[in-house]
C-alpha cells in the first residue's frame, strides 16, 4: 500500500521565517495527512475512539481519586492516637434506673487506672457504626430556621477525653450532667445547657457570637449555648452531606461505649488493664471490642483506599493500552510507507520533516479523540452526580486530562516516527 507522505514543496524547510513559516509548513502538511487518514478510516477511527474512551474514564477516575484522597485526609479534630474505645455487653439486661449508677462506677474505675488522662461514655463516635441526630431550631416547636444536628451525649470529661478545643465559653460542670433515662422518659425533655460546634454557631448566628444565646433541641424547652468547640464532626464524617456537619453536645450521660485517653505508647497496656478491671466488677459482662481510634480510622477508610487504588490501576491500564495502540498503529503505518519515506528522503526531505509529519498526524488523531472524550467526561460526571450523589467534576480536570493525553500521544509516536526518520533513502527504496 502506498500513501503520499508530503508535498514536494516541503522537501526542504525554510531556514528563516520564524513562527509564521513553521505554521505555514504545518498547514501544508495537513493536506497529505488528511488524505492518508481518509484512506485508513477504520484504523484512525479506532485510535480516536480509544483516546476518547481513555479521556472520558481517566478524567472522572482522577476526580474520584481526588475525592477519596480528600476523605482520607479529613480531620476529625480528635486526639486520635491517644483514644481507646471499649464496648461492653452483659449477659443480662440492666434495668434503666440502674444504668446511670453503673456507668458512674465504671468511669470512676477507668479514671483511676495508671496513665489515664480522662474517660467518658458516649452514645456515638466518629469511625463507629452509629449516629444520633435531632432537629434543632431557633424558635420553639421547630419554628423558624431548623437544621438536622448530630447529637452527642456527654459528661464533663468528654472534651478532655476527645481532645476538643473550646473557642468560646466553658465546659459542662459535674452538677449539670443529667441521667439519660430520666431526661428522655419525659414527653418534653428539658436540656438547660448545650455545647455546639462552630459550624452550627455560624449557621444560626452569622457574624455574631452564639455564646449565651438560646436554641431549641426538644419542642418548646430552650437550651443555652454555654460553649463552642472548634471541631466536632458528624460521626459519619465525609459520608454526611454538607448540612450534616452540624453537631452539638448535651449534658446527659448515656450510650454504651467507653472512651479512655492515654499516651499513645500506653494504649495496648491500657486496653488490657481496662478490660480486666471492667470484667472483674461483673463476671457477666464482657468487653466485646477494644480498639484504638487509629485502628478504627484505618478500618473506616479501608473501602476508600481500595477505591483510590482501583481507580489508579484503571487509569494506568487505560493509559498504557492507549500508548501501545498509538505505537502499534504508527509502526504499522511506517512499515506501509517505507518506500514513500525513501522517495521523500531521496528528494531532499530531512529527518525533522519526516518526524514532524508523524507527530502532526498523531496530534490530529489525539485532538479529535480528546474533544470527544471531554464531552463524554462531562456526560459521565453528570450521570455519576445523579446516580451516586458525587460532586461535580471540576473544570480544571479537563485541560489537565487533555494535556496529559497530548503528551502521551507525542511520546508514544516518537519511537516509530524516529525510526522512520532515520531510514536511509537507499535502504527504504529497496524495502
Amino acid at each position: 500500500m502506498s500513501t503520499s507522505l508530503a508535498s514536494p514543496a516541503l522537501a526542504s524547510s525554510p531556514s528563516r521565517g520564524g513562527l509564521l513559516a513553521a505554521l505555514h509548513v504545518m498547514l501544508l502538511d495537513l493536506r497529505p495527512i488528511l488524505s492518508t487518514l481518509r484512506r485508513h478510516r477504520i484504523a484512525a477511527g479506532l485510535i480516536v475512539l480509544e483516546v476518547a474512551l481513555t479521556c472520558t474514564i481517566v478524567t472522572n477516575a482522577l476526580h474520584l481519586i481526588q475525592t477519596r484522597a480528600d476523605f482520607l485526609n479529613a480531620r476529625s479534630g480528635l486526639a486520635e492516637p491517644e483514644i481507646v474505645m471499649l464496648e461492653l455487653r452483659g449477659s443480662k439486661a440492666v434495668p434503666p434506673e440502674r444504668a446511670a449508677g453503673i456507668a458512674s462506677a465504671d468511669l470512676a474505675l477507668l479514671r483511676a487506672l495508671p496513665g489515664v488522662k480522662a474517660a467518658t461514655k458516649v452514645n456515638q463516635l466518629v469511625y463507629y457504626d452509629n449516629s444520633s441526630n435531632s432537629n434543632v431550631s431557633q424558635e420553639p416547636d421547630d419554628r423558624g430556621l431548623r437544621v438536622n444536628v448530630s447529637q452527642y451525649l456527654a459528661d464533663e470529661q468528654m472534651l478532655p477525653t476527645l481532645g476538643l478545643k473550646l473557642v468560646e465559653g466553658r465546659n459542662f460542670t459535674a452538677n449539670e450532667i443529667l441521667d439519660s433515662n430520666k431526661v428522655f422518659s419525659e414527653p418534653d425533655p428539658h436540656i438547660g445547657q448545650v455545647i455546639i460546634n462552630k459550624t452550627l454557631a455560624d449557621k444560626f448566628f452569622p457574624g455574631a457570637s452564639a455564646l449565651g444565646r438560646t436554641i431549641y433541641v426538644f419542642g418548646s424547652s430552650p437550651a443555652t449555648v454555654v460553649g463552642i468547640v472548634e471541631t466536632l464532626t458528624h460521626p459519619r464524617l465525609h459520608r454526611a452531606q454538607p448540612e450534616g456537619g452540624y453537631a452539638m453536645m448535651l449534658p446527659v450521660r448515656g450510650g454504651n461505649v467507653y472512651l479512655v485517653r492515654t499516651d499513645a505508647a500506653q494504649r495496648e497496656a491500657l486496653i488490657k488493664a481496662a478490660t480486666a478491671a471492667l470484667e472483674a466488677v461483673d463476671a457477666t459482662r464482657v468487653v466485646t471490642r477494644a480498639r484504638t481510634l487509629t485502628e478504627m480510622r484505618d478500618a473506616f477508610y479501608a473501602q476508600d483506599r481500595a477505591m483510590a487504588w482501583l481507580m489508579a490501576g484503571v487509569c494506568a491500564a487505560l493509559l498504557l493500552v492507549t500508548a501501545m495502540g498509538i505505537v502499534g498503529l504508527a509502526s504499522f503505518w511506517v512499515q506501509q510507507r517505507t518506500r514513500m519515506i525513501g522517495t521523500r528522503r531521496a528528494l531532499g526531505a530531512t529527518q525533522g520533516q519526516i518526524l514532524r509529519y508523524f507527530q502532526l498526524e498523531n496530534l490530529l488523531l489525539t485532538t479529535t479523540g480528546i474533544a470527544i472524550g471531554l464531552a463524554g467526561a462531562m456526560g459521565l460526571s453528570h450521570l455519576l452526580m445523579q446516580s451516586y450523589e458525587l460532586p461535580r467534576l471540576p473544570w480544571i480536570y479537563l485541560p489537565v486530562s487533555a494535556v496529559a493525553l497530548w503528551l502521551l500521544g507525542q511520546v508514544a509516536v516518537w519511537v516509530p516516527a524516529r525510526r522512520a526518520a532515520r531510514l536511509a533513502p537507499v535502504a527504504a527504496l529497496r524495502g
